[in-house]
């Protein structure tokens, strides 16, 4: 038997429009280093986290739109803690450290914490529901694209790459209705998984132009849509551009030469 979560909070409205900014205190001063030791379970969540990470980001949004109180914990995946090796299976983030064990994959957690907190963010149908989760699996497959994108050895396979990501957003272009995010006026689970995909461009657009949406109006309109929300803003560091931008450059890749020496998008966060 699961056990439940912690009553969510009144913040926000969750599934509504447009939610207003999360509390300060489940944003900041709830993150700690935990190179050494390993999160003990408690009465409150932990999700054990790396911070480009795209899917840790789907599991921060959604506890913020929840409400969830939750701590934040950061490691190097390029320096993997001994403990954290023994309690991801399969060596990633996010981890969800729960008062009934841990959670591994992010695809689980999201649903574990639609089931247990709040009112749920996927569509009441059967078949709507399973479209989402279908499309959610799509937006991974995007993230892999993004993946082989900025890793791409030479020119040539860096356009191939560009191609299949303009390719993967007519599919989603076909997918979408004219509303603010993916099904409707109401902010669902999956908008979720597709906020964290557009991050990136935020950057790669910074020095260089794919014009990856330029058949897809509706895809640039949820990107805009799903930019603007509270709860996608705060799922990362004030820092975060700058971060992936070093990211990049450390990849020595064929994206990795387009990038100029002094290009800096924003003052680093010195917490």
């Amino acid at each position: 038997m699961t056990a439940p979560l912690l009553t969510p909070q009144k913040y926000p409205a969750a599934g509504t429009g447009i939610a207003p900014a999360p509390p300060q205190d489940l944003i900041h001063g709830l993150t700690r280093d935990i190179t050494r030791t390993p999160p003990q379970p408690d009465s409150q969540l932990e999700l054990v986290s790396f911070n480009l990470c795209p899917y840790v980001q789907r599991a921060i949004i959604l506890l913020t739109e929840k409400g969830i109180p939750h701590k934040r914990s950061y490691i190097d995946l390029a320096n993997k803690p001994d403990w954290f090796n023994k309690l991801s299976p399969l060596g990633k983030v996010p981890l969800l450290v729960t008062p009934a064990g841990t959670l591994f994959e992010s695809a689980v957690i999201l649903e574990y914490l639609d089931e247990t907190a709040g009112t749920s963010l996927h569509p009441e149908s059967a078949f709507e529901k399973a479209r989402h989760r279908s499309w959610i699996e799509f937006s991974s497959s995007i993230l892999a694209t993004i993946s082989g994108f900025y890793s791409a050895s030479t020119r040539q396979k860096l356009e191939e790459q560009a191609q299949l990501l303009t390719e993967k957003f007519s599919w989603l272009e076909q997918s979408l209705k004219e509303h603010s995010y993916f099904s409707d006026s109401n902010f669902r689970l999956v908008d979720a998984a597709y906020a964290p995909v557009f991050r990136y461009f935020d950057v790669f657009e910074s020095f260089c132009d794919f014009d990856f949406f330029r058949n897809a109006p509706k895809v640039r309109n949820y990107r805009t849509a799903l930019g603007l929300r509270p709860s996608v803003k705060s799922a990362v560091r004030a820092d975060y551009p700058d971060l992936l931008l070093a990211f990049l450059r450390r990849k020595n890749s064929s994206l990795s030469g387009l990038i100029p020496d002094d290009l800096f998008l924003g003052e680093p966060n010195r917490k």
